[in-house]
């Protein structure tokens, strides 16, 4: 007699013990059971070399827009001690430690190294951004998290490092682990990992013979290994994505939790704090091939917010509930609008009595002193770009909003002033925008420039711009190139662009930007159907005319994209074809320069952003 269902599905469901009598009628053997566990897991993800708190963020608390400065790394670490003492607590990192700031352009990953080992996590995977100076600087800083006593664990089920590279060398043991097996409370928990594949081979720079295999069958085989030696409680540790967690959960057997990274996802709701984004509930309760409840988490982004998710597991393995959220981390200063609007310190009362309403009624943030020791590490290096990052280099007059792709759920300004709705408009990322107009302001021989979406890693508050603000804008070491492309070609590279991550589910990192070109987007048609009225800017007279499909126009563009990272397979060609000279301009230095020139920058006319028009792939027209 057939039973389609495991007994671990059937006691998720509360019916095991009554089809108990009929498997043993029938001969069947029933699945040996297992003491029931409760599992804490404590989590974060995507920090990004952003160690420092965000000064002056908004939040809505109770009821009244305020001012605090919101997360830092070293708040993290008194966030994990606080929780040191619950009972089966697994800490994990989901991947992209590295890349976003100062600290990594100057000591790659040595310092996020050093803060991580202020936590000592029992698991770490690897993101896209760990690759993005190949694996030899990824290497160093594996080296320097091994350091001291926290030994966490480098865990990847389907990232293969070729025999003598930097991840596996020669006569010593590979860094990256498929799996990893804990022991809590006297049962074992494995963790697998997966690193998003396409992405990381397409956005970053692994070596060429370092293999990204396909991520849903690499982690079966790892929970099939683990299921080998008798582990029944499972969670995969991943940087793919929430929607790719969502799905992957439903093709694996016998998994149990995801832990998440990659898409910044915040999931809770946090309308009370003014944040009307949210990519979903936390944690989201979805099922696996088994049939079995699978709980799904993920903590936002640079060390913003810290996740704590609660499983328990019933005897034959089986998660029988779960629960927990994502909190966010602030200091004890706060800041509200006087009269006259302008920001002013509380007063002691007002203090206190927000203090406390937060601590009896507001979960969803926590307020904590940053770790002394953690801070202590933080300041021997912060004291060394402390200079560099102050030097000024002009203003802001209005907010510049980041949005990758114009529609999307995920607003990644929270907190910014005036960017409350960036996210829901056609015209996009102003920051993309004003990356864009630098560009093609130190090309002097190109007619437009183009730039990726997930080249711009953060909004521009109105303000004072530094160093810091480019830097961390701009954070990778990519050059400007110029490239000689037909009108026809130019096309083709924006369709590519957008097939990316409409057709080919890849980063939507992809999303194109433009100065001086401009395009209306249909995202609910096929690929090739998307663009129309594509038309260019006359750098002389600033007039707007129909790109000549067989006209050869010059294009100036980051290295990254020009090598046809990011799916511009397009771009890639002509590169290959030799129609294309490297400018050797730092594309950082390039944006500090136009700053400077400019003196202040704001966001561009309607008229000259890149998206004119948006239709989402739901069909809806964009604002």
């Amino acid at each position: 007699m057939h039973i389609p269902f495991s007994t671990r599905a059937l006691a998720a469901a509360g019916i095991v013990t009554l089809l108990g009598s009929t498997l043993a009628a029938c001969g069947g053997n029933d699945e040996p059971s297992f003491k029931p566990l409760e599992l804490n897991i404590a989590h974060i993800n995507d920090h990004h070399s952003q160690l420092d708190a965000f000064a002056a963020t908004e939040l809505t608390l109770d009821g009244v827009a305020t001012q605090v400065e919101l997360g830092g790394f070293a708040r993290q670490t008194a966030m994990f001690k606080s929780v040191a003492g619950t009972k089966h607590l697994l800490k994990l990192h989901a991947g992209d430690a590295l890349t976003g700031s100062l600290y990594y352009t100057f000591f790659k990953g040595a310092v996020d190294a050093q803060m991580m080992n202020s936590i000592c996590f029992d698991a770490f995977t690897p993101g896209n951004h760990e690759f993005d100076d190949s694996d030899t600087v990824f290497k160093g800083f594996l080296d320097e998290l091994a350091k001291g006593s926290c030994k966490t664990a480098v865990v990847s089920s389907n990232v293969v490092a070729a025999a003598g590279t930097a991840l596996a060398p020669t006569g010593g043991a590979a860094y990256l682990k498929p799996w990893v097996i804990k022991e809590i409370d006297g049962v074992k928990v494995g963790i697998v990992a997966v690193t998003i594949a396409g992405k990381t081979v397409n956005s970053s720079r692994p070596l060429a013979s370092t293999q990204f295999n396909e991520e849903v069958a690499s982690a079966q085989k790892a929970i099939d290994e683990l299921k080998a030696q008798g582990v029944r409680h499972i969670v995969a540790l991943t940087h793919q994505g929430y929607e790719a967690d969502k799905a992957m959960a439903a093709k694996l057997t016998d998994v149990d939790a995801v832990i998440g990274g990659d898409s910044h996802s915040l999931l809770g709701d946090f309308k009370a704090l003014g944040i009307a984004t949210s990519s979903g509930s936390y944690p989201t309760v979805a099922t696996n091939k088994n049939g079995e409840m699978v709980c799904i988490g993920q903590a936002w982004e640079y060390s913003k917010a810290f996740g704590l998710m609660n499983l328990q597991f019933n005897e034959t393995g089986a998660v029988r509930n779960c629960g927990g959220q994502a909190t966010l981390l602030i200091g004890d200063r706060f800041k509200r609008k006087d009269s006259a609007g302008a920001w002013q310190v509380v007063s002691d009362s007002v203090r206190s009595t927000l203090m406390a309403n937060l601590a009896a009624n507001q979960p969803l943030v926590k307020v904590l002193t940053p770790d002394a020791d953690a801070t202590a590490t933080l300041k021997t290096y912060s004291d060394q770009v402390a200079a560099e990052k102050a030097k000024p280099i002009g203003t802001a007059t209005e907010s510049l909003c980041l949005v990758r792709v114009p529609g999307e759920s995920t607003n990644r300004s929270t907190g910014v002033a005036g960017c409350e709705a960036g996210n829901t408009l056609a015209r996009g990322s102003d920051a993309a925008q004003a990356v864009a107009e630098a560009f093609l302001f130190a090309a002097k021989r190109a007619d437009f420039s183009l730039q990726n979406a997930g080249g711009v890693r953060t909004p521009i508050a109105a303000g004072s711009l530094n160093m810091n603000t480019a830097f961390t804008l701009l954070p990778f070491t990519n050059v400007l190139v110029e490239m000689s492309l037909t009108g026809t070609e130019v096309v083709t590279a924006l369709e590519d662009a957008v097939a990316n991550h409409l057709d080919l589910a890849q980063s939507n990192g992809s999303h194109p930007y433009a100065a001086g070109l401009r395009w209306n987007l249909d995202m609910s048609k096929s690929r090739g159907q998307r663009f129309s009225k594509v038309q260019v800017r006359n750098k002389t007279t600033g007039v707007w005319s129909d790109i000549d499909p067989a006209k050869t126009y010059v294009l100036v563009t980051n290295d990254f994209i020009a090598e046809g990272k990011d799916g511009y397979t397009t771009l890639g060609s002509v590169f290959k074809a030799g129609r294309s000279v490297n400018t050797y301009l730092l594309y950082t230095q390039s944006f500090v320069d136009y700053v400077l020139t400019k003196g202040s920058i704001a966001r561009p006319a309607r008229g000259d952003y890149s998206h004119q028009t948006v239709i989402t792939q739901a069909g809806v027209t964009l604002p």
